[in-house]
């Protein structure tokens, strides 16, 4: 399970990576099993130790955001989702 952890958090900086385009943010984790982020190995903490969750929300929230893609198809049919919804 340890693994799956690491390699969530670490899948979130590395999309931090590529958005902000600073290849040194580092992640590590404590003794403990929590998570934090510098901006190079070795450089102050950006947080405080973190659960998974919380880590990988935290990081998520950093640089600029990813712009969701969609197509015009994909519009409409959101649109038709949204005018048939249920009577209550």
């Amino acid at each position: 399970m340890a693994s799956a952890r690491s390699t969530r958090a670490s899948a979130a900086v590395d999309r931090l990576k590529r958005r902000t385009g600073n290849l040194a943010y580092s992640m590590a984790r404590t003794a403990d099993g929590l998570f934090f982020l510098s901006e190079a190995p070795g450089a102050p903490a950006l947080n405080p130790p973190l659960e998974l969750d919380d880590f990988v929300a935290f990081v998520n929230g950093l640089g600029p955001q990813e712009v969701r893609r969609i197509s015009k198809n994909d519009e409409k049919f959101e649109k038709q989702l949204v005018r048939k919804k249920p009577a209550e």
